[in-house]
């Protein structure tokens, strides 16, 4: 038996060949386009859900405490960064944990807010918050207190391994 000489399907295989190759390059070029959307949306949802968190707190507190002027009703937390830039959602991670960390304030007496700086400055400055296995100190850098808002801005910084 014969086998037929391979020349005769060599522009067919070669066609073939180049039609698979652009399936592939085409799926990882839809993946990648896939996976950038998908982590913006990501992003934004987690911003979203922590503005909802924040907005529910602030009610709360409004509600509690809305025939009182000189009290802290809001926590407004922004962060500073210095290089490297650090990912998006552990900055978002580690604002939500420092809320929860200063959420005692609210309610608090604004004209007293000496004592509270304070007291925050040396229970925060240097903490370590450990979020998606990565440790980020936090350093308040400013604390601003105007019509019972309390806005505080921090620096994180991701921290140093030492080898011993």
């Amino acid at each position: 038996m014969r086998i037929p000489p391979f020349k005769r399907y060599r522009h067919i295989s070669q066609t073939f060949a180049v039609f698979v190759l652009g399936v592939v390059v085409g799926s990882v070029v839809y993946n990648a386009i896939f996976h950038t959307s998908f982590n913006q949306l990501w992003l934004s949802n987690l911003d979203l859900e922590g503005q909802i968190k924040q907005y529910e707190d602030d009610i709360d507190t409004l509600k509690k405490y809305r025939h009182q002027q000189t009290v802290i009703r809001e926590i407004k937390i922004r962060s500073e960064q210095k290089n490297p830039p650090i990912d998006p959602a552990a900055i978002k991670a580690i604002i939500a944990k420092l809320g929860d960390d200063l959420d005692v304030l609210r309610g608090q007496n604004a004209f007293e807010i000496d004592t509270y700086s304070k007291f925050v400055r040396a229970l925060l400055d240097k903490k370590i918050y450990k979020v998606r296995d990565k440790e980020y100190s936090v350093e308040i850098k400013t604390m601003l207190l105007m019509e019972g808002m309390l806005q505080i801005w921090v620096d994180v910084s991701p921290v140093q391994v030492r080898n011993p």
